[in-house]
């Protein structure tokens, strides 16, 4: 593995990655020859702010798997052109939370106390005592927008101020907030009680402009304001307008629209306290945050686990273990349908039955997806670029519709079933699978037909007429190029509309001594009169 660290990073973090044998790491000082030629055989780039990876910088990068984050936005990285490649992005959220959530609280009290004010008369040589009388925060009203990591933290903290804690968070469970205090009201009432308002939720459309001159008319007068999340959930303008006014009493901003501020309408205003985006800025947070990144990052590299994905579901340790099976087991049936289809693949219908059901299937349907596109060839050495990171993406350009269902209870057999159909303008195929021994992926169906077989290594999926010898003549030929049968599995129907009545279907396990060897039974095979198809699937060991 070569992992390119493009910034100055913490020597805790350096050491995460120098622990692993074999890997090779490249620091910002040791890049000579520039970003791009270092990148041309790098497996994963750690960046933080400063290093722009745009579509460009990812074109010559063809092996990067993976960039990660040394903190929460994204917005000097490409996730689209990233997610296209199938490179995972990673960023850190809430390793800086009790950071920020400080910071938070030391806004408040330099509101309520006048401190800016205060030091700045008094270097000034002022002794201003009768201007500079304050609030106390005890008993005053904090609206938290946001119950994130960082919001449980100020309120926590605002708790030991003795301030009367009311939130809003649509994603948080009622207890969570129950056990810190928090009384969990609508966003209007947040606007309409608070004495202190402060915001800690990531930028979407639905919180983009969330202060506006609606919200801040709503609000009563004398409200303070406290942004140290994202400067777009201000509309600037506005609240400008409201300090002036005196409606809002102050404001302390770390973050605006447009960093570095150079032109701002609160630089006339004596009632806002700004800072330069410090807000996660100690030696604490950015050691937090770099021993957290390079942990997620090597989690990936080594297992596949993905954790504060921004352009893929993210899974925590324990439920990658416990999905894993499922998600290796997904592509590889996924692989045993590709080419399966009589035409050209309009619609995939997933379906999950059982426990699987339950969880979180993010991962598993793109892998099922990236089975689909690997487009693997007989010899094994063709294949797309399609991963589980861009699989979704893919059949999104390929104007392919994805359709998933979920049935949780099962009336018997395999407790956990997957179920891919793969529809055309010209026919159907499908297949289902489960995954046995917590391990071991296994075939249960075959358009529409039973029949159990392993999912690993190389398969021969073939179509007969259900007439005597031909078992014998399948046998007869694997034995006379010298290949060996590890699995022989059968089904048979009248019932399925993809198998006409009367044929059947195997599916083979072989231990194939070479790619000329595979190719040549495969020939022979479809020479025998009662066989309608053949089909060579290589999936590779487990």
């Amino acid at each position: 593995m070569k992992i390119v660290l493009a910034e100055k990073v913490s020597p805790a973090t350096l050491a995460i990655f120098q622990q692993e044998p074999g890997w090779q790491v490249v620091t910002a000082d040791q890049i000579k020859n520039g970003l791009p030629a270092e990148l041309a055989d790098a497996d994963a780039l750690v960046v933080r702010s400063a290093v722009q990876a745009d579509a460009k910088l990812l074109e010559s990068a063809p092996k990067l798997r993976v960039i990660g984050r040394a903190g929460v936005g994204v917005d000097n990285i490409d996730t689209d052109a990233a997610t296209r490649r199938g490179i995972v992005v990673m960023n850190t959220p809430g390793a800086n939370a009790i950071a920020v959530a400080e910071l938070t609280l030391g806004f408040m009290v330099s509101m309520a106390r006048s401190i800016p004010r205060a030091n700045f008369t008094m270097h000034d040589g002022k002794w201003e005592k009768k201007s500079l009388q304050g609030r106390e925060l005890r008993g005053k009203t904090l609206g938290i927008v946001g119950l994130g990591r960082i919001g449980l933290e100020v309120a926590r903290r605002a708790r030991a101020f003795g301030m009367d804690l009311i939130g809003y968070d649509p994603f948080i469970a009622p207890v969570i907030a129950r056990e810190n205090d928090v009384t969990l009201v609508p966003i209007d009432e947040i606007f309409r009680r608070s004495d202190y308002l402060t915001l800690h939720v990531g930028l979407t459309p639905q919180t983009e402009g969330l202060i506006n001159a609606t919200s801040l008319a709503i609000m009563k007068k004398g409200v303070r304001i406290i942004n140290c999340a994202r400067g777009e959930l201000i509309v600037e303008q506005a609240l400008a307008d409201a300090l002036k006014s005196g409606h809002v009493a102050g404001a302390a901003l770390d973050v605006f629209h447009k960093e570095p501020l150079k032109d701002s309408p609160f630089f006339e205003l004596d009632n806002v306290i700004l800072s330069p985006h410090i807000a996660g800025s100690t030696d604490e947070a950015q050691e937090a945050i770099g021993i957290q990144l390079a942990r997620q990052v090597r989690d990936y590299l080594k297992l596949g686990v993905v954790q504060n994905a921004v352009n893929l579901p993210s899974l925590t340790h324990e439920e990658y273990t416990e999905i894993s099976p499922y998600i290796e087991m997904a592509e590889r049936l996924g692989q045993f349908l590709s080419h399966a289809t009589p035409g050209n693949l309009e619609n995939i219908q997933i379906s999950y039955t059982g426990r699987l059901a339950s969880g979180k299937t993010d991962l598993v349907r793109n892998a099922a997806l990236a089975g689909i596109f690997a487009e693997s060839e007989a010899n094994g050495e063709s294949r797309s670029t399609a991963n589980r990171i861009n699989a979704a993406a893919i059949a999104e350009e390929r104007g392919v519709r994805v359709q998933e269902d979920k049935k949780e209870f099962t009336t018997g057999g395999a407790g956990s079933v997957l179920k891919l159909v793969l529809h055309s303008s010209e026919g159907d195929a499908s297949a289902s699978a489960t995954v046995l021994h917590g391990s071991s992926p296994r075939l249960l169906t075959y358009d529409g037909i039973d029949i159990e077989a392993p999912l690993t290594g190389t398969l021969v999926a073939i179509r007969n007429h259900d007439v005597p010898g031909v078992i014998g003549r399948i046998g007869t030929i694997l034995g006379d190029n010298s290949v060996n049968i590890a699995n022989f599995a059968l089904g048979r129907s009248t019932r399925s509309q993809r198998v006409p009545q009367g044929q059947a279907l195997a599916v083979v396990q072989i231990d194939v001594p070479s790619v000329a060897t595979a190719n040549a039974v495969v020939e022979s095979l479809r020479k025998v009169e009662a066989i309608a198809s053949v089909r060579l699937i290589e999936l590779g060991k487990l």
